[in-house]
């Protein structure tokens, strides 16, 4: 959560301007968004750090990160000089969104668009990344380990729609048509053990295929978790098959945020919020990296 000032240099939590120093906030004609943030307003990052060597799916490209200029290649006549990086990553690495061209289904895309005529030069024509609009949304968690008593789902672990309904019975949470459900499992707390996180031998724990169904019921905007594929991975299957990825990005149009940090927001008991997400506009992509935040009132 970014609160206070810190030496990383996090934002801290925002006090609310004098009308000397913003009359607008200060006026009846100010924006009521401005007026929100003025009063103060905490924000979650529930976004991994990005590094080389971090824990990921074996499908896609790993992320490598290189400084080619560095200082003092190039001095200017003042005696400033600038450094610059080369990155090479695959799309679906660290805390990421799924377009809707991730999965198909035999052939076809969500619907109904034929793969063949949504691949154009190397690249998707039809639910591309850059279709992926920004979220400005309410945000939900569900505690899954939370409402078991546990500290977080035992490897390969199969969240049940009973789960998910028991975990909002027990935070008393609503979801709504619209909202991004962000379901925790703990299974960030094993993020700097690849071998764990990914959990090729012993499974990852996540939702199956009624579990998915039940987030499509409730007509949800997007789905995250705090695992590596979102869903559950069975011990010793890795991702050979994704039955939840098919039902809600083919069948439902339901984007998957997948790598999230959710340990602070269930630390805090922090249920409710507002879900702020803006991908990468990467023409074509079947996704893209991302730092969602959680933002709520100040105390």
């Amino acid at each position: 959560m970014i609160d206070h000032p810190t030496p990383g240099g996090a934002q801290p939590t925002m006090q609310a301007p004098s009308p000397r120093t913003s009359p607008a906030l200060a006026g009846e004609r100010s924006d009521r968004l401005l007026a929100a943030l003025g009063a103060g307003v905490r924000v979650f990052d529930l976004g991994h750090p990005l590094f080389v060597g971090m824990p990921q799916s074996p499908n896609h490209p790993a992320f490598t990160h290189h400084v080619v200029r560095r200082h003092g290649d190039m001095v200017r006549a003042d005696g400033g000089s600038a450094a610059g990086d080369l990155l090479l990553t695959g799309t679906h690495v660290g805390t990421h969104i799924d377009a809707l061209a991730h999965v198909s289904h035999d052939g076809r895309l969500h619907g109904g668009v034929a793969v063949a005529e949504a691949m154009r030069s190397g690249r998707f024509a039809t639910h591309g990344a850059e279709t992926i609009q920004p979220m400005f949304r309410r945000g939900v968690l569900l505690d899954i380990p939370g409402a078991l008593g546990l500290p977080r789902c035992d490897p390969g672990y199969e969240i049940t729609p009973d789960d998910l309904r028991a975990a909002a019975a027990a935070q008393r949470t609503r979801l709504l048509p619209g909202d991004v459900v962000l379901i925790r499992s703990g299974w960030a707390q094993l993020f700097e053990h690849p071998e764990a996180f990914v959990g090729a031998a012993d499974g990852v724990p996540g939702v199956g295929a009624a579990g998915a169904r039940w987030l499509a019921a409730q007509r949800v905007h997007a789905a995250g978790a705090d695992t590596i594929a979102f869903e559950r991975l069975a011990p010793g299957a890795g991702h050979s098959l994704l039955p939840a990825h098919r039902i809600l990005l083919v069948e439902h149009g339901i984007y998957l945020i997948e790598a999230m940090v959710l340990e602070e927001l269930a630390a805090r008991g922090v249920h409710e919020f507002t879900f702020v997400l803006a991908p990468l506009p990467i023409v074509g992509a079947t996704g893209s990296p991302a730092r969602p935040l959680a933002v709520t009132a100040r105390d």
